[in-house]
């Protein structure tokens, strides 16, 4: 099982590059066995552009988690610290091996009644190349 991300332009940009290795969640999936993540970029893009591993996962409280993963945010602390506000625990989802498309997938024509996750979804069978 496989799970879509939904992330912004400009913090797919950053991943993409490399600064950003860890992405935030206020809450995370309830089937822990999933390994494998797609990455939605958000409006106006509109398209699943990536796909990466987990790595670890941290849970703890925001001012842990910054101490912990700062360095490989690609986000500033005032990001960071509004995301998670009145918040007392939040995750970090290492990434890894992470691959770029050649072809960016439109959603519409992959996944039958496609609408843009909130947060995450669970995909099953996604045509992408292992």
């Amino acid at each position: 099982m496989d799970v879509l991300l939904s992330i912004k332009p400009k913090y797919v940009r950053s991943i993409i590059e490399g600064e950003k290795r860890y992405e935030f969640r206020k809450a995370i999936f309830k089937d822990r066995s999933v390994n494998r993540i797609f990455i939605y970029s958000s409006a106006p893009v509109k398209k699943i552009v990536a796909v990466f591993e987990i790595g670890t996962i941290l849970e703890d409280h925001p001012d842990i988690l910054w101490d912990r993963v700062r360095d490989y945010a690609g986000i500033d602390d005032s990001e960071f610290f509004t995301y998670f506000a009145g918040r007392s625990k939040g995750y970090a989802i290492g990434i890894e091996n992470l691959q770029e498309l050649d072809e960016p997938i439109d959603p519409k024509e992959a996944i039958p009644e496609f609408v843009p996750p909130q947060s995450y979804c669970y995909l099953d069978g996604l045509p992408v190349a292992e």
